[in-house]
């Protein structure tokens, strides 16, 4: 099999590439990237030997032609991801998550190659607090932020170009990913980082919104569950059952870097804050047979801590902008 890679040198695609590299080794592997802020070859250092790297827009239509014309597979990653962003500047979320998904699934059209689109449970909008319900493939959409809005766009599109034009497409919609690779100005990163930096943690509003947390190892091992068995023109939801607060999981991290639970700070909320995320993956499970590795989240956010404390040389170079980027925003 020959692999297309968008975006293999961000957090989640530079996992699925080192999880493919290890457990696929007959798998050929091309990464296409931009290397924008949230990208970076070191992410691929490890496996650099093992795949092909071509540093690229996806908007560029001529570039993705060449290389989805030499693929069997194409598994989209590659997106602007960052709510905050967003909200200061949506143009390179439409951009990059709106047209630069049409640039591919025109791509795969012409040469009927088999695409996977990765999307995010924040197209389904959010749930109140105390709801027992959970997102489901059949959830309306309704989501609330630039960020969200263009990838329930980019998912539109797909399910569009399965109907009309026959795309052998499935899609699949994630929880709050974690891991190593992550950029730091994602929570969980930030938090980690900080407390290494001797800095006390924040928490927007009260830390009650919950999200739902996956390991990014098991998102990938989920995805390629759904590449070798996954339906055409279907939606699988991909969760791992880990509920929690925001405040629960800074809690956590403290509690594992050995300080005080109650060592944060609250600071005012951001705008149009989703109160919560939760996945149900009965369907991904039941027909697929997919069943996450991580036990527990606490199991898999130790995990995540020993990698952010033993690759400093990775992180660090992010580190000092994005802390002054969020000053500015007084977060």
């Amino acid at each position: 099999m020959r692999l297309l890679v968008t975006g293999g040198a961000g957090f989640i695609g530079s996992n699925f590439v080192h999880q493919t590299v290890r457990d696929r080794p007959d798998v050929q592997i091309v990464v296409l990237d931009a290397l924008t802020y949230a990208g970076s070859e070191a992410s691929l250092a490890p496996v650099r030997g093992s795949v092909e790297f071509r540093k690229g827009d996806i908007t560029d239509a001529e570039l993705v032609d060449e290389l989805v014309a030499q693929a069997d597979v194409v598994v989209h990653f590659a997106a602007e991801s960052h709510n905050d962003n967003s909200l200061h500047d949506p143009w390179p979320f439409v951009q990059t998550n709106v047209i630069g998904t049409y640039t591919l699934l025109e791509a795969v059209r012409r040469h009927g190659v088999r695409y996977h689109h990765i999307s995010t449970d924040e197209v389904y909008g959010d749930l109140e607090l105390d709801d027992p319900a959970k997102f489901t493939p059949e959830t309306p959409y309704n989501p609330s932020s630039p960020y969200s809005s263009t990838k329930a766009s980019s998912d539109l599109l797909v399910r569009a170009w399965a109907r009309s034009f026959g795309v052998q497409a499935t899609i699949s919609n994630c929880s709050n990913n974690y891991g190593p690779y992550q950029h730091v100005e994602k929570f969980i990163p930030r938090q980690i980082t900080n407390l290494i930096d001797g800095v006390r943690p924040k928490l927007y509003g009260s830390g009650q919104n919950v999200r739902d947390w996956i390991h990014v190892e098991d998102h990938n091992s989920a995805v390629w569950a759904i590449i070798d068995g996954g339906r055409p023109g279907e939606t699988y939801l991909i969760g791992a059952d880990g509920e929690e607060t925001n405040q629960q999981v800074v809690e956590a991290i403290l509690e594992l870097m050995g300080r005080s639970r109650d060592d944060y700070d609250l600071v005012s909320d951001r705008p149009g804050h989703d109160l919560r995320y939760a996945i149900d993956a009965s369907k991904l499970k039941e027909e697929l047979g997919w069943e996450p590795r991580f036990g527990s989240f606490t199991d898999g956010l130790a995990a995540t801590v020993a990698w952010y404390r033993e690759n400093e040389a990775w992180w660090r170079p992010q580190k000092d902008e994005t802390e002054a980027r969020y000053s500015g925003l007084g977060r």
